[in-house]
């Protein structure tokens, strides 16, 4: 470990010495902690990663002046569909991602996010129930469509197969997500196919361009966004472990995402037959002001232009059909190839930009009081994962139901969209019209049919409630044979245990 005086030297050089301020009075351990953390940052770095922060925060927000001009949808021969595709084309995506997946050439990466803040939890956001009945977190629901999945590819290539998880966290999280998971027995899988790793933390920094000291022994740290991402595949050495295992494709994902289709077979397989190095999935907007990211062109390279950056005037252009213009929004669901991956870790990293954030950081005075601040006073900065659509050869962009397959959880109750309520409605909607279409009828309290409405907006409990394990169905599919032509009362929990009561 580096001495004081040498670390005190580094700071100097990054201009950020007032970090060692209250160093003399600490006691032996938050002293020894506290010059550990900042022996570990280079000079330069920090030096260049305040300035930067600064300098960011002091341009005006909204966006660009020239943006509208260098706006440009993509072209069509660069976006699929699966709702209006052909059903032959569809059959054949799905069959070409089965066989990648039934090669073992196909990963799932996680981006596990922060701590549930905004939910008004302190653990990770992947061990939140959203109160479904059979009360499964986020994490389980995803390892059981692994699972799912592996065994559809399995059965249809009469193999056996693996599809590696690789969960991203943060220094905060990492500890609880593995005991979470080692408490749950990794919920099935085998644990060498479950990797987690850990993202790099970065100082937040004041107005000024001062990090921030949060205690006398502890710098204000915050991970880097999931754009940190392509630096944390070098420092834990993915992409070699990837190569290892002959993984070539790799399904990157958020975890907030209750409906998220892992390993997609139509999504990999559509990103393959189209020869892409970089894939995104995306879903129609719902309206103008849906505050969601626009996947489009600028400058005639594929981007992501975030709501805030684009003008309420050019959200508002429509096609001669009276569909937005700037209509596919980005749900943070990607298609690279390892290679791509590996490209971007290597040689383009440095060219992404940090975004900025501004926070409510706690601090300690010059008195050493710790403060917690009432209103935003610090710069928290972050690289989004979506940044390395430019450097792609081959970009295209899948558009999917929105009621099948996009439904975050981002907030607490309180809020009016993006919570528990609406992910947990959102599953069971979706449930409730697979019955239906697997030829179910559902009863009210007193034997009479209920009426069907599979068209019911999926904000809304649906008439009867209908949770189906992703065991039994990855999307919708082989339900007939338990389904078909049956009376079930609400609520109806479909999991493997009940399947194979209904096959007796």
């Amino acid at each position: 470990m580096a001495s004081e005086r040498e670390v005190r030297a580094r700071l100097q050089r990054a201009g950020q010495e007032h970090l060692l301020r209250f160093c003399a009075e600490l006691a032996p351990g938050p002293r020894a902690a506290l010059l550990a953390e900042l022996g570990a940052l280079q000079p330069e770095a920090l030096s260049e990663h305040c300035r930067r922060a600064a300098a960011a925060c002091a341009h005006p927000p909204g966006p660009p002046p020239d943006l509208a001009a260098r706006l440009r949808p993509l072209p069509p021969e660069c976006v699929g569909s699966a709702a209006r595709c052909d059903p032959e084309m569809r059959r054949l995506w799905e069959e070409e991602g089965f066989r990648q997946i039934a090669l073992n050439k196909v990963a799932v990466l996680l981006l596990a996010g922060g701590q549930g803040t905004r939910l008004g939890v302190t653990y990770p956001k992947g061990m939140y129930q959203v109160g479904l009945p059979s009360q499964k977190t986020l994490y389980q629901l995803q390892a059981e469509r692994i699972q799912r999945v592996e065994q559809l590819a399995g059965q249809r290539h009469g193999t056996r197969c693996t599809i590696p998880w690789y969960i991203m966290t943060s220094e905060f999280t990492l500890g609880p997500t593995a005991r979470f998971f080692k408490e749950h027995d990794f919920f099935h899988l085998d644990p060498n196919n479950v990797i987690m790793f850990e993202q790099r933390m970065l100082p937040a920094v004041t107005f000024d361009g001062r990090a921030i000291l949060e205690q006398k022994h502890k710098v204000a740290m915050a991970p880097d966004g999931n754009g940190g991402l392509y630096c944390a595949l070098s420092d834990h050495q993915i992409l070699e472990d990837m190569g290892r295992r002959g993984v070539e494709f790799v399904h990157v994902y958020c975890v907030d995402n209750i409906l998220v289709r892992l390993a997609d077979p139509v999504f990999i397989g559509f990103c393959v037959l189209r020869g892409a190095d970089c894939g995104a999935k995306v879903v129609e907007k719902a309206d103008p002001e849906e505050p969601v990211g626009v996947v489009c062109q600028v400058d005639g390279v594929p981007q992501v232009v975030e709501y805030s950056e684009i003008s309420p005037e050019t959200a508002q252009l429509r096609r001669p059909d009276g569909s937005l213009l700037y209509s596919l929004g980005n749900i943070c669901n990607h298609f690279f190839t390892r290679d791509f991956l590996q490209m971007v870790s290597s040689k383009f990293e440095p060219l992404l930009k940090p975004h900025v954030a501004v926070k409510k950081v706690p601090y300690v005075d010059e008195e050493g009081n710790p403060v917690k601040p009432i209103k935003p006073n610090g710069i928290k900065m972050e690289k989004f994962v979506f940044d390395v659509f430019q450097f792609a050869k081959s970009f295209v962009a899948f558009e999917v139901s929105r009621e099948e397959e996009f439904s975050p959880l981002k907030n607490a109750a309180s809020a009016a969209r993006d919570n528990p309520a609406t992910t947990r409605c959102a599953l069971l909607m979706q449930h409730y019209r697979w019955a239906l279409q697997a030829g179910a009828h559902f009863l009210d309290a007193y034997g009479a049919r209920l009426p069907e409405l599979p068209s019911l907006p999926s904000s809304r409990e649906p008439p009867a409630i209908c949770e189906i394990s992703p065991l039994v169905s990855y999307s919708g599919e082989g339900l007939e044979e338990y389904l078909q032509g049956r009376e079930f009362r609400s609520p109806l929990i479909l999991d493997e245990n009940q399947a194979r009561a209904l096959q007796l």
